[in-house]
């Protein structure tokens, strides 16, 4: 069989019926602004970061409202808390409280 330079990659579907979403229900409790993000990537623009370690926070969110918490915490560990994406944000979401309050709740099992 010839070789094309290309394979076919997994599945990733997720099946949001058999997700465990107790975390992200205790970091929408405790940060409300978890909900309020409108994914814009105003944030993502501004983050010095982001062009070093593809950090954003945008994909934080959507990733752990998909059950993906291993990825989305190990692109959140690379944030630097510099506040740059609170100031930008249209919606007023204190960035920097749910980056720490995300580090609390996923920190606490073993991801």
């Amino acid at each position: 069989m010839s070789i094309f330079g290309f394979k076919i990659s997994p599945s990733s579907a997720i099946n949001l019926s058999e997700l465990d979403t107790r975390r992200w229900d205790e970091l929408c409790r405790k940060a409300p602004d978890a909900r309020r993000c409108m994914a814009c990537g105003s944030c993502s623009a501004t983050c010095p970061a982001a062009q070093f370690s593809g950090m954003s926070l945008r994909k934080v969110l959507l990733d752990l409202q998909r059950g993906r918490e291993k990825e989305a915490y190990r692109m959140m560990s690379n944030c630097m808390l510099c506040g740059k994406c609170l100031m930008v944000c249209p919606r007023g979401i204190n960035t920097r409280e749910l980056i720490l309050k995300i580090s609390q709740i996923y920190k606490e099992e073993d991801r």
